[in-house]
């Protein structure tokens, strides 16, 4: 695919949103970055990276208190200076912090490597020890404080889920952050179908299967290749064509370059056809039953 403008890149994904439960429209593609600040060599280049998905409309940012130890979280606070109000702001607290005066801390520690007063949205990074009952009533709070605008989940199963919003206020639950991607579909068989059930959105990590052992696999797969071509497009962008297919799911990937950013803005100009996905359904298949849920 020839390069495309930002502003048709942007026109675009302003008409692919999801709307989270309180209201608020996120667009379908995003930006990962996990292992991003950890060198310092790369840091103008990532900076660059990130603000030029801001400039194609790729709003969505998550970081994580956990990614370089806050390194990823200084960096998208540099990255985002001046432009917060382009910023769907999303960071992700460590289990071991997910209660009492540690949330808090963990919170404003985040806040202020961000250079700002407020999250869009705040995530526990995945369950731990500390009762998630005790993590919603923490969470809750940090809302009502006004240092987020709306708090979430990641990497929780069905059964989570359901014990989630069995809980007092875990219906306030914004989404679940899982992985996703052409090679691991397994929450296609039953946590897919419980979040929409409950009109809950699905936030999609690492759908280049970035950290995968089969991301080589994905990439070099014929099919994959067949269907970019016919489309004059890459096999990444081909798998995020396919990962926000449905319309009900946000993907973040990561890109550490400025033209991998635009290059995954692209993708969401191609809309993939009954018969691409079908071939792809035989060279990857769906799930047939529970699997294990997928995390790296």
């Amino acid at each position: 695919m020839n390069r495309i403008p930002h502003s048709l890149i942007l026109a675009t994904l302003k008409q692919q949103v999801v709307t989270l439960p309180d209201g608020r429209e996120v667009r379908t593609l995003g930006q990962g970055t996990w292992r991003m600040g950890d060198d310092d060599s790369k840091r103008k280049a990532e900076i660059e990276a990130l603000q030029t998905g801001l400039d194609c409309g790729l709003h969505v940012i998550d970081t994580a208190e956990m990614y370089g130890e806050g390194k990823a979280e200084s960096l998208v606070g540099e990255a985002i200076r001046d432009r917060r109000d382009d910023v769907f702001l999303v960071s992700k607290v460590y289990p071991h912090n997910a209660g009492g005066d540690k949330l808090v801390q963990a919170c404003d520690a985040t806040l202020e490597r961000l250079g700002t007063d407020y999250l869009d949205l705040y995530l526990l990074h995945w369950r731990g020890d500390i009762p998630l009952e005790e993590t919603v009533d923490g969470l809750e709070r940090l809302k009502a404080d006004g240092k987020i605008r709306a708090w979430g989940v990641s990497n929780f199963d069905v059964d989570d889920m359901k014990e989630l919003l069995a809980l007092p206020n875990g219906k306030h639950c914004a989404v679940n952050q899982v992985l996703y991607h052409l090679g691991s579909r397994g929450i296609e068989h039953d946590l897919l179908p419980f979040h929409e059930e409950q009109g809950i959105p699905v936030m999609a990590y690492s759908p280049l299967a970035e950290g995968s052992d089969v991301k080589e696999k994905i990439f070099n797969d014929e099919t994959v290749n067949r269907i970019a071509e016919a489309y004059s497009a890459t096999p990444a962008q081909i798998l995020l064509a396919w990962t926000t297919r449905s319309g009900n799911i946000i993907a973040i990937p990561k890109a550490g370059q400025a033209a991998h950013v635009e290059e995954n803005g692209a993708a969401m100009l191609l809309n993939l056809s009954e018969d691409d996905l079908d071939a792809l359904d035989e060279a990857f298949p769906p799930p047939s039953g529970k699997e294990p849920l997928d995390v790296i």
